[in-house]
């Protein structure tokens, strides 16, 4: 995967993200609304694990290292950064 993959991806969950918060919250039933719910807190996580990875690769390849070293970090780390 390279940066224009990564790049395309997250225009993908962009999208997917804005489509989600652009549906009525208060159509369907509980479970739909979790669903909902749970799909798009998986986009923002999805989105911010990308842009991590897109953020490694370019710190190495400024650093002059293989940018195809970095690896994507899991949830937990990414998700615990502060900004």
């Amino acid at each position: 995967m390279d940066d224009q993959d990564i790049l395309q991806r997250i225009q993908a969950l962009v999208q997917e993200e804005h489509e989600l918060r652009d549906q009525p919250q208060d159509a369907g039933d509980g479970a739909a609304h979790q669903d909902h719910a749970t799909r798009l807190k998986k986009v923002e996580e999805d989105l911010d694990q990308c842009w991590d990875l897109l953020r490694q690769r370019r710190a190495k390849a400024d650093a002059g290292e293989n940018p195809a070293d970095a690896d994507a970090r899991p949830v937990s780390q990414v998700e615990g950064y502060r900004q």
